[in-house]
This record gives C-alpha cells, sequence and structure tokens, in this order.
C-alpha cells in the first residue's frame, strides 16, 4: 500500500503517453543471468525486498567524508527505495513501459562481456568485464538523478569514475569527444525488433566532461551489482545531465575528434540536444523542467541548475549558449 501523500511511480506519466508509442511486445527467450568475476552471492537486505541471493559487489568503498559531500559524491537526499529503482526504468531495449522493464529483461545474460575501448588512444584494448572492474575498487557515489520526462531519484551508485579507464588507455591530443554505444543483440534485447530507436543506442561526452570526476562508469547500486534493468553490467552516470545520457549495458568506447551522434537526437534534434545539462530555464518543447515530480515524495520540487551540481561542472560550460546548447 502506498504511504500517504506520496506518490508512486505508477503515478508519473509514461513515456508512451507523452512520445505516442507503443508498448514493446515480449519476443523470445533470453539466456540464463550469470555474475562477473570479482563479485559475490550473500544475503543482502534493502528496503522493499526482503533478503534474497544477490551479486553485491566485493570491496565496496562507502565511507563519507566532507569532501565527498563538497564534491559532490553524496548528496544529502533521501535515497529512493530499491524497489522504484529497479522497478521503474527507462530502457527501451527491452519496453517502452517502465514498470515491464524488470521483468522483461529478468534473463539478460552478461556472461562473457566485453568492452571495447578504441580510436584516438595510444593503448586501445578489449577488456573482459572482470579485468575492467579490477581498474579500481567500486565506490559508493550517492548522486541526483533526473529524467527529462520530469521526474527523478536519488540513487545510491557504485562505480568509478570514468576518467581511470580513460587513463589507462592514454588518449591522443587530438581526441575531443567520447562516443559509447550499447549492446545490439535483439534476441537478448527483446525490443531492439522495435523501431523506437535506431539501434543500438549510442551516447557521447565531450572530452572534459569525461574526464570530470563525476562522471561514472558504474557497476551496482546499493551494494549490488547492477540488475539488467538498470544497466547491467555497466553503464554511464553523469548526474548533472538528463538520464537519457546515461547509457546502459555499453559494449564500446571510441575516442573522436568530432561530435558523436547521439540517439535521442537522432530521433529529435528539435527535443533532445547533445549536451543535456538538467536546466529549468529550459523547457522541453512540450514540457516545462522547472519542477520534477521526486519518485517517493508528494507534490513537485523545483529543479536545480545543473541538477544541484553546478558548483562542481559550471565552468565547463563559462561563455556557453545554454539555450542554443541544450
Amino acid at each position: 500500500m502506498k504511504e500517504p501523500n506520496k506518490i508512486s511511480p505508477r503515478e508519473i506519466t509514461p513515456p508512451a503517453v507523452y512520445f505516442n508509442r507503443r508498448n514493446f511486445m515480449k519476443t523470445g527467450i533470453l539466456a540464463a543471468s550469470a555474475v562477473a568475476t570479482g563479485w559475490v552471492y550473500r544475503k543482502l537486505n534493502h528496503v522493499g525486498t526482503g533478503a534474497v541471493d544477490t551479486p553485491v559487489l566485493d570491496g565496496l568503498q562507502t565511507a563519507t567524508t566532507d569532501s565527498d559531500a563538497a564534491s559532490g559524491f553524496h548528496v544529502a537526499d533521501a535515497q529512493t527505495p530499491f524497489q522504484d529503482i529497479t522497478h521503474y526504468n527507462n530502457f527501451y531495449e527491452f519496453s517502452t513501459d517502465k514498470e515491464a522493464v524488470a521483468d522483461e529483461s529478468k534473463h539478460f545474460s552478461t556472461q562473457g562481456w566485453q568492452v571495447s575501448v578504441e580510436g584516438m588512444v595510444r593503448n586501445p584494448k578489449v577488456y573482459d568485464l572482470d579485468d575492467l572492474l579490477k581498474i579500481s575498487p567500486p565506490e559508493e557515489r550517492v548522486y541526483r538523478m533526473r529524467c527529462v520526462e520530469g521526474w527523478s531519484m536519488v540513487i545510491p551508485w557504485a562505480g568509478y569514475s570514468l576518467s581511470k579507464l580513460l587513463a589507462q588507455v592514454e588518449p591522443t591530443s587530438d581526441a575531443k569527444y567520447v562516443a559509447f554505444e550499447s549492446l545490439l543483440d535483439p534476441t537478448r534485447m527483446s525490443g531492439q525488433t522495435d523501431d523506437v530507436l535506431q539501434w543500438p543506442y549510442v551516447e557521447g561526452l565531450r572530452m572534459d566532461e569525461a574526464m570530470h570526476p563525476l562522471t561514472l562508469l558504474a557497476s551496482g547500486i546499493y551494494g549490488r551489482a547492477l540488475p539488467p534493468q538498470d544497466g547491467a553490467p555497466i553503464r554511464l552516470v553523469v548526474p548533472w545531465k538528463y538520464g537519457f545520457k546515461g547509457i546502459k549495458s555499453i559494449v564500446k568506447i571510441k575516442l573522436v575528434a568530432e561530435q558523436p551522434p547521439t540517439s535521442w537526437n537522432i530521433a529529435a534534434a528539435n527535443e533532445y540536444g547533445f549536451y543535456a545539462n538538467v536546466n529549468p530555464h529550459v523547457d522541453h518543447p512540450r514540457w516545462s523542467q522547472a519542477t520534477e515530480q521526486r519518485i517517493g515524495e508528494s507534490g513537485r520540487r523545483p529543479t536545480l541548475m545543473f541538477n544541484g551540481y553546478g558548483d562542481q561542472v559550471a565552468s565547463m560550460y563559462t561563455g556557453m549558449d545554454l539555450r542554443a546548447n541544450y
């Protein structure tokens, strides 16, 4: 039962209403799930879930200091319950229905996962998942997440700064942007049989954005390995940008000289810009961005410029017209 005066996820308008697109049909049978090296199984309780066998991130660094708070690594906002984070998901590769994604993806397998890091780098490499996770111990980062649709969450991610991976491959001076690509496999991601977006999902960041310490390669939430519906086994989190910039289930990272294409910009360039910085002063053509609905709260709250991370990131956009560069 919903707590009094609180808004549940199902009361937020789903993207199918915004975009007038049909829900995906369930197709195929997905392979069995696998756990990557570096995770261990044990019993763990989280809000709204009970005790279950689940992969838990080993060696998670969770200490919070004044420095962490000042850097933006740990916001003081109340965290969104695990149940909501894992059962209210935008992941069109599985379904356009947020509340169906968890079920549609529950058998998604990450066994044998690899991530290619290539392009304008001195040391290109194809990483097995266990090698990728060993680059740095996972750190807990409690970030706000603001969806372009007008709702938000506060999520305790686990992972490490993308800059640590990029340092290993040594970008050349010609690299100005970082392009990302998700898995393309309709047999494992049934939503890719639909043409709601051009597949595979692609995203990109400017080099300074990619190197910013807040930019996270996430491998977990609430101390657990990422479940499929949240982007297993590895995803991007850029907390000062709208959530669609957080590409999930990454298989390729490429450093390039020119601004790369991005999926939602390809789909509707007048609505979804390359930068996608959270900005209450620049409305979506079809709704206001001035306020947001925090999952689990009653009423709406004002949206913060850069999602509240202005002290950390605003200097990267000095002199830019953020209305033109939305």
